[in-house]
Order: structure tokens, then C-alpha cells, then sequence
């Protein structure tokens, strides 16, 4: 069976589960076409990035006048579906968050995809993130292509879900899913009961690889945070708590690994504490130096504000490292307080400072048994065969569907 990966941007520095997922699903004996809306000029510095982009192929990439064309076609030899996807993008556009242009324009791009997957002889759309990607799928769909699904992470699409028109997605799709019981919960509220069971939940895996590589920890007092440097991942609250360790004259150390937009409020916020010297950012790191400086870490420490389920949380807990993080979405799903590390309120600088204290006084012995119930958690939940596996029924399951009903 051959299916289409659809996705906005790919590969990128923040989506190694895509491919992950994508690798998994051709070990299964599934053939994966990968389609990127953008992307092709992308900064990448992993080998495997690298690789997958080689084997993609991107929309915009071809220009407007191909696009144009496979548009025209679509609307010359197919009217009455080229109508209906028309009318579908114009409801769209209705209240959403970017204005009807675009989703012309995504219109457009699903007829050149059309052109792709029918050449490819694809059964099966699948897309990353309930954004534009999934907009154009579910598009494909009506102008007669294959049908389709999509993957939710959130935070962002739950957070703007009328905007981006979540609910008439799942209505279209062949079947949705989320990664956390949480996320499920997220999208069982935006349809009516009728469209429930096609809202499953597949969570991301790790590869087997992920598993074998750890350290023993150490008096290392080093805390490691990595997550792109934004809002909703909380690192200025992380500053906060650090300043008030300072103050006490707690001895630690602090590694914050990724770029982002709050680059540069961060590192004022370190400049205006006076923890330059405790402190420091890495920007972007490769999938092995991020692993790097888990090692060397004696935990990780994430206190975001809002998420879907970071892949982070699951590859640190794999090196059997504990986690500091919040009670946010499906984070407790996978860590229990005092288990497999400690969990705080979203927010409370005070509470983070005091579990990273605990953290810091902890024994090596007591962190290493932490990590070792980390461990056997993540792996028991979160492998990347057991989810490629799952994809793979439903993918089959969808492809059945779609050829019955165009029998009968």
C-alpha cells in the first residue's frame, strides 16, 4: 500500500518524530510518498533531515505556473468536484484566521498534489498538525483524491481550533489522531458524538535506538532544558526559579538547548538576574547533541506552559534521566510525580525552584532509580513500532472504506 505524508514544512530541526513515524511505517512494508508545502531551503544540520529531504517533494517549489496548470486541469476535467473543493475553501475562509487568498491558494496547491498522488497511485493522505497541511488534504479529498487523515499535537491548534476550522476537518477526514488521551479529550468537544470513533490515539514513538544509549548520573548539578525558546514552553518562569536558586545560594548549573523568538528576552532576563555565569544557550543542537547534554544533565527540566506531549520528555526519560516539568495536557499521562521525577503547577516560579532544589539535593542512587522507573514507563508506552503498527491498521482500515464505498 502506497500513502502520502503531507506535511507544511519538511523535514525541520523540530519535527524528528515525522520521520520517526515515516521510517517506521516503511519498515512495515508501507511505500511513503512525502509531500512538503515548504521547506526545501530549510537550515538543517542532521544527516537524517538531510536525507529525508532529499526524498521529498515540495508544492511552491514548482511555481506558479505549474500550479496554475494543475489547477486549470483539475477545473476543466473534473467540474463538479473542482466546484465542490471551491465552496469547501470558501467555508473555510469564513472566520478563519488567514483570509481567503490563502485558502484559494490551497485549493490550487491540493490540485497540483492530485496530479502527484494519482501519478504515485497513493491510497492514502496522511498530515501533520490540523493546520494548512490538513486543509490541503482534506481539499485533495474533494477534488476526488484519496482519502485522508491528520495528526493533532497542539497546543496551537486546540488553542485557535475555530480558526483553523478543526471541527469541519475531522467531519471530512477518514479518521484523526491525537497523541494523548488529553488531546482526544481536546477533539471530542469540537464535533458531534456521530464523528467520536473516528478520533483515535496513536502516541509517538521512540526508535529502539533511543533506548540503548545511557549514562549513569552523577554530582553533576547540571539541569538541561530543550524546547524551542518560546512562549508556551515557559523558559522565562525557568529564569525566575533560577534567580530565587541563586539568591539562596543553591549551586547549580543551567543549559537551555534550541533557539527561538524569545532569544533575546531570555538572555536579558539572565543578563538583568546576573546569572550569565550559571546560565547558558546553546541555540539549535543535532538529535545527538541534544542527547549530549541530556547525559550530562542530571535531569531534564521543562516547565511549559502548554503543549500537546514533548518528544523531549520521552527521549530523556529513554537515558533514564528524570524529569522536572508541569501539569500540563498529556504530561502526566507519562510523569508521575515523585516517580519518574517531580511535577509543579504551570507558572509558580516558586514551585518550580523548590522541585529543582529537591532535584539538587536528591542522592545519585535515588535519580538513578527515578530514571530507571522513567525508563521502563517511556518504554513501555512510547515505541515507534507499536505506533507505526497502529497507523498502519488504520490506514488499511481507511483505504477499505474508501474502495467499498465506490463499489457499492
Amino acid at each position: 500500500m502506497r500513502i502520502a505524508y503531507l506535511v507544511n514544512q519538511y523535514p525541520k530541526v523540530s519535527h524528528s518524530f515525522i520521520r520517526r513515524e515515516i521510517l517506521a511505517l516503511e519498515r512495515e512494508g508501507l511505500e511513503v510518498t512525502r509531500i512538503s508545502i515548504r521547506g526545501w531551503d530549510n537550515d538543517l544540520v542532521d544527516e537524517a533531515d538531510l536525507a529525508e529531504r532529499a526524498r521529498t517533494r515540495y508544492v511552491l517549489q514548482e511555481g506558479a505556473v505549474s500550479i496554475a496548470l494543475a489547477t486549470a486541469f483539475a477545473a476543466v476535467t473534473r467540474p463538479r468536484a473542482f466546484a465542490w473543493a471551491l465552496l469547501l475553501a470558501l467555508r473555510m475562509a469564513r472566520r478563519a484566521e488567514r483570509s481567503l487568498p490563502y485558502h484559494l491558494m490551497y485549493l490550487a496547491e491540493a490540485c497540483l498534489i492530485l496530479r502527484w498522488l494519482r501519478q504515485a497511485g497513493v491510497a492514502h493522505v496522511h498530515a501533520h498538525f490540523g493546520t494548512n497541511s490538513a486543509e490541503v488534504a482534506m481539499l485533495v479529498h474533494a477534488l476526488g483524491g484519496p482519502p485522508f487523515s491528520f495528526t493533532v499535537h497542539g497546543p496551537e491548534e486546540f488553542d485557535k481550533a475555530p480558526l483553523l476550522g478543526l471541527a469541519a476537518k475531522i467531519r471530512h477526514a477518514a479518521f484523526v489522531v491525537a497523541i494523548s488521551s488529553f488531546g482526544r479529550s481536546q477533539l471530542l468537544r469540537l464535533v458531534e458524538h456521530a464523528h467520536w470513533g473516528k478520533i483515535q490515539m496513536v502516541r509517538c514513538g521512540l526508535e529502539q535506538t533511543d533506548f540503548e544509549t545511557h549514562s549513569d548520573i552523577d554530582d553533576s548539578r547540571t539541569l538541561v532544558c530543550v524546547g524551542r525558546l518560546c512562549e508556551q514552553k515557559g523558559q522565562l518562569i525557568l529564569i525566575e526559579a533560577a534567580r530565587r536558586l541563586a539568591e539562596a545560594n543553591v549551586d547549580f548549573t543551567l543549559t537551555l538547548v534550541g533557539d527561538g523568538e524569545l532569544r533575546q528576552d531570555i538572555a536579558a532576563l539572565i543578563d538583568k538576574h546576573g546569572l550569565a555565569d550559571r546560565i547558558r544557550i546553546t541555540g539549535w543542537a543535532t538529535a545527538g547533541e541534544v542527547r549530549s547534554h541530556l547525559l550530562r544533565g542530571r535531569a531534564l527540566v521543562l516547565p511549559s506552559f502548554a503543549e500537546g506531549l514533548p518528544v523531549v520528555i520521552m527521549e530523556a526519560m529513554a537515558l533514564r534521566r528524570p524529569v522536572i516539568s508541569t501539569y500540563v495536557a498529556g504530561i502526566p499521562e507519562l510523569v508521575r510525580d515523585q516517580e519518574h521525577g517531580w511535577l509543579v503547577p504551570a507558572g509558580d516560579a516558586e514551585a518550580l525552584a523548590a522541585a529543582i532544589r529537591r532535584c539538587l539535593d536528591s542522592a545519585p542512587a535515588e535519580l538513578q532509580s527515578m530514571g530507571r522507573a522513567a525508563y521502563a514507563r517511556v518504554r513501555a508506552q512510547h515505541q515507534i513500532e507499536t505506533s507505526a503498527q497502529q497507523l498502519k491498521r488504520l490506514f488499511e482500515a481507511g483505504a477499505s472504506e474508501a474502495r467499498s464505498s465506490q463499489t457499492g
